[in-house]
């Protein structure tokens, strides 16, 4: 189907019950429809939004076009959670409803200031020639969930040097002055960050770019996230325009971090090479927040910009990633499943197994939702790894390759393809005589965590739903396997 600006920019306020009800019915019957991760009811949900701690509960917003399953006019849609894994949706939070975002509620974030959570997000307007203005905004949430927006926008013009690409804004405090990062392209139609403070969070003063050493790095930078872990300044960001180097940047656009030490008020970030978060196919536009604990979580948007998915025909597209921890060891930054995702757990199976350039199907592991742990050891073979969501002609594989020193994800035959443009296999660097893989599999998706979290691979994948068996295999010598699944509760 060729959606039209008008199809696009319908709001759903003016959409009969009916529609919205045929909508549904249509995602409902997907066989595809995720199990334990955030999704859409219907429509296209992207970037994670808001992402924060306030009055005792996690709350996350995402962007949201309900419509059906592409970019039209966007909503912020709002969920909640006591514990980051069990979420409730509670339903529209932030409607285009005025002069500054007319056409679009676009992403931004969140911070609590004396009991009220304010949410700043970017308006998106366009003019009679469709000319994109956009604008900084800021709402307020009170304690019982009551969302008001501020009548006017708390920036209302573009730098000079700057484009309108211009939003995102991610805001914390530091020294008890508030600061925004904002994803930005500079007129010569490169990416960057620009800086603002304030000591209200209602009136930003403009301190000019973030100085890196990325000075031509990809055409625009979106979703900027700046926080300090274990002494260390990182910044994320989701660069677009980076050509494929070796192993690296292989999706039509990027995430990644730079870690060093920053100067905030005077706008100067040292630091080294950029790293992609994900070395899988489906992730982008992550969103960090801190806990009361003093964690720092992460979560992600399991899907990418201009890219179509098998779900489409269904009227719906896209969910989050299970939240992460994030750690820094040995110089990287660390991604693990939060402790609380454990609460999944259910029935546990527990096998192992000596492989001698073999491969073993154990019966009572195979499933289409669980958790998997799988520990290989001793292992002299050239390759060894394990095949999900095995059917007839179908499996996703996982492995490693001990002559290249390589973790690979493979979903050539996962079921039916996805922008097979960009290739249908992942890989990165590892080099460990012991390799885990914590994997969480669900109905559409694969998450992997390599290695306690040194590496993480994020798929989208579309098998039949008897696609349930899991294999365990070593090619080129010896390998032994201990391994725990359990099913996911519901």
């Amino acid at each position: 189907m060729e959606w039209t600006k008008e199809q696009r920019y319908r709001k759903i306020e003016d959409v009969t019950e009916e529609e919205l009800q045929n909508l549904a019915n249509l995602v409902n019957q997907c066989p595809w429809r995720q199990s334990y991760h955030i999704s859409p009811v219907t429509g296209l949900l992207n970037d994670p939004n808001g992402f924060s701690f306030f009055n005792g509960e996690y709350h996350l917003f995402y962007q949201w076009f309900p419509l059906g399953p592409v970019h039209g006019l966007k909503y912020w849609y709002h969920t909640k959670s006591k514990d980051l894994v069990h979420w409730e949706n509670v339903g529209i939070a932030l409607h285009p409803t005025n002069q500054y975002d007319s056409h679009g509620v676009y992403s931004g974030s969140a911070l609590e200031k004396d009991g009220v959570l304010y949410l700043m997000y970017t308006g998106n307007t366009r003019d009679e020639n469709w000319t994109r203005h956009p604008f900084q905004c800021i709402a307020l949430m009170d304690e019982k969930g009551n969302i008001v927006k501020n009548a006017q926008p708390v920036i209302s013009e573009v730098p000079e040097g700057y484009t309108d690409h211009f939003r995102d804004p991610k805001v914390w405090e530091e020294n008890g002055v508030y600061y925004a990062i904002i994803g930005a392209q500079r007129t010569n139609k490169t990416g960057c960050t620009v800086l603002y403070k304030s000591a209200d969070l209602m009136n930003w003063i403009f301190l000019g770019e973030m100085e890196t050493g990325l000075t031509e790095f990809g055409y625009m930078w979106e979703c900027p996230d700046y926080f300090v872990l274990d002494g260390q300044s990182i910044l994320l960001f989701s660069p677009q325009g980076i050509s494929p180097v070796n192993d690296e940047f292989q999706n039509i656009y990027q995430s990644g971090y730079v870690m060093g030490k920053a100067d905030i008020p005077a706008g100067k970030l040292v630091h080294g090479k950029f790293t992609e978060l994900d070395r899988g196919f489906d992730f982008y536009a992550p969103q960090t927040m801190v806990d009361p604990e003093g964690r720092r979580f992460l979560v992600g948007w399991m899907g990418l910009p201009d890219i179509d998915y098998p779900t489409d025909i269904n009227g719906w597209a896209h969910c989050l990633t299970l939240v992460r921890e994030l750690s820094i060891r040995n110089g990287k930054l660390i991604q693990k499943p939060v402790r609380e995702t454990a609460d999944l757990r259910g029935n546990q199976t527990d096998g192992q197994a000596d492989l001698e350039n073999s491969s073993i199907t154990l019966n009572e592991f195979e499933g289409q939702t669980y958790e998997l742990h799988a520990e290989f050891t001793g292992s002299t073979a050239q390759q060894f790894g394990l095949e999900l969501r095995v059917g007839t002609g179908e499996k996703t594989v996982i492995k490693y390759d001990r002559m290249d020193k390589k973790v690979i994800l493979d979903r050539t035959h996962s079921g039916v393809p996805v922008a097979e443009g960009y290739g249908s296999i992942r890989k990165c660097a590892l080099d460990s005589e012991k390799v885990t893989f914590q994997v969480f599999v669900d109905v559409s998706s694969v998450e992997v965590f390599v290695n306690d979290g040194e590496e993480v691979f994020t798929g989208r994948i579309f098998p039949k739903a008897d696609s349930r068996g899991i294999r365990f295999f070593s090619k080129g010598g010896h390998t032994r396997v201990k391994a725990t699944k359990w099913d996911i509760k519901k």
